[in-house]
């Protein structure tokens, strides 16, 4: 697709906060129409209103692990805005510690969000970009999908799927106007790890912090060019690439990597209680 937003129909998942709330400002100033997706009416209503003096914002509250919401997510949208252009599959779920202590609900649950949702979702826009003439689907991934995380190995695992599945979708749609491409981002400075500092793993804190806004950037950016994937930073990207194909320097350089992870831990505990006071 080109690369003019204006009046192209963008359906985000997990649009209420971070990354989805960063991307939807985004292409709200870019003219995109929106329909913003969450479980939080609240915190979709408090988006919208913030956008609408910008563009047409259409706001969905439902669970995308419910199929039929899903389903009927995608006729709400073309109802509104007579076409759907883009799919941000940003929505996640992530109940860290080790999988033996994990509640089974909760297991299943971050399969529901974070690898069955984005397949259902992807498969249902297709025939709607096809109509519209082409788009995109672009799935915010993880690093934790490109290389294994102990202490969150079922979302790894999740992030892992959608990875693959990116990749395999983009390969099935090649050669047709839908674009097809994962983010695939280290940690990001919201309350999906920064409210959780305490059981966040140190060995994610040893990578560079993105913001929002960063990652946002990236989603709009692989609309419309010619990448499967933007690993963030890039150099985080090169390491899960060489833990993932040589485990054994995983588990070496693995120790050096916690050990400045808890320092980054410190400071930003540090900084988070002075603003505090």
């Amino acid at each position: 697709m080109d690369n003019n937003f204006n009046d192209k129909t963008v359906i985000i998942t997990g649009g209420s906060q971070g990354v989805g709330a960063a991307t939807a400002r985004k292409f709200a100033a870019a003219g995109a129409n929106l329909v913003l997706v969450a479980r939080s009416k609240k915190g979709l209503e408090n988006l919208a209103e913030e956008l609408r003096p910008k563009t047409r914002v259409k706001t969905v509250t439902m669970d995308v692990s419910d199929l039929d919401a899903c389903t009927n997510l995608f006729k709400k949208a073309e109802f509104e805005f007579g076409a759907v252009h883009i799919l941000v599959n940003n929505a996640g779920c992530h109940v860290r510690g080790p999988a033996v202590n994990i509640a089974t609900e909760d297991l299943a649950d971050m399969i529901d969000v974070n690898l069955r949702a984005p397949i259902v979702l992807s498969s249902l826009a297709i025939p709607y970009l096809r109509e519209s003439g082409g788009g995109a689907i672009i799935n915010v991934g993880s690093l934790a999908g490109r290389t294994p995380v102990p202490g969150a190995a079922t979302y790894a695992a999740s992030k892992a799927g959608l990875r693959a599945f990116t990749m395999a979708l983009a390969e099935e749609l090649r050669g047709s106007p839908i674009k097809v491409a994962v983010v695939s981002p280290g940690p990001i400075d919201t309350g999906f790890i920064m409210s959780n500092i305490d059981i966040v793993t140190d060995l994610t804190f040893s990578q560079p912090i993105s913001t929002a806004e960063e990652v946002a950037d990236e989603i709009m950016k692989l609309c419309i060019n010619d990448k499967r994937e933007r690993s963030m930073p890039p150099i985080s990207g090169f390491l899960t690439t060489m833990t993932y194909l040589f485990p054994g320097i995983g588990r070496v350089m693995r120790p050096i990597f916690e050990s400045r992870g808890r320092r980054v831990k410190r400071r930003l505990k540090a900084q988070m209680r002075a603003a505090q006071e």
